[in-house]
């Protein structure tokens, strides 16, 4: 299933950038392929760092994932750099803790006017609701762009329950 990311109207202007990603969910596996297209040249890349666990990936060019557990909900983040976090919340943003999962192997391409980030996440056993597809786009000028699938609050805000608008 392809589905378009739209900008965060309170962020900065896009200037030509489109973001989709190709989401699958094959028994525990959610296979993602994010797709940004246009001028990723003016995107802030993060420096290559390994398949590495590392916290708060957030504050600079990261995509991410959500889905609801039956007790609240997890949290990927996914770098272009290699690096990685998961996180398991008990309610919103409550009981934030690390999840226990294999380090995840991420793949980026790029072409002119192209950047694609793939890979796949285990999810847990009790992940069977909607998931949320975001990122976050810092552009070389500081500019911050956050993308989902919508959203349901002035502010961006990922962790909304209703951000989590894809059943996949």
């Amino acid at each position: 299933m392809r589905l378009p990311l739209i900008p965060h109207p309170t962020t900065a202007a896009v200037h030509g950038l489109t973001l989709e990603v190709e989401a699958r969910r094959a028994g525990g596996v959610l296979s993602l392929e994010y797709s940004l297209g246009g001028p990723v040249e003016t995107v802030l890349w993060p420096e290559p760092a390994g398949r590495v666990h590392t916290d708060e990936l957030w504050r600079t060019t990261c995509f991410e994932a959500f889905a609801r557990t039956a007790g609240g909900y997890v949290e990927y983040n996914l770098s272009p750099s290699g690096a990685w976090a998961a996180y398991g919340f008990d309610g919103y943003r409550e009981g934030m803790r690390n999840l226990a999962v294999p380090a995840l192997f991420i793949v980026t391409r790029t072409a002119p006017g192209r950047f694609v980030l793939t890979t796949d996440v285990e999810l847990p056993e009790d992940a069977t609701g909607a998931v949320g597809l975001t990122a976050v786009i810092e552009r070389l000028d500081g500019s911050i762009l956050y993308w989902a699938l919508t959203h349901p609050s002035p502010e961006p805000d990922f962790h909304h329950r209703d951000s989590l608008a894809a059943e996949v």
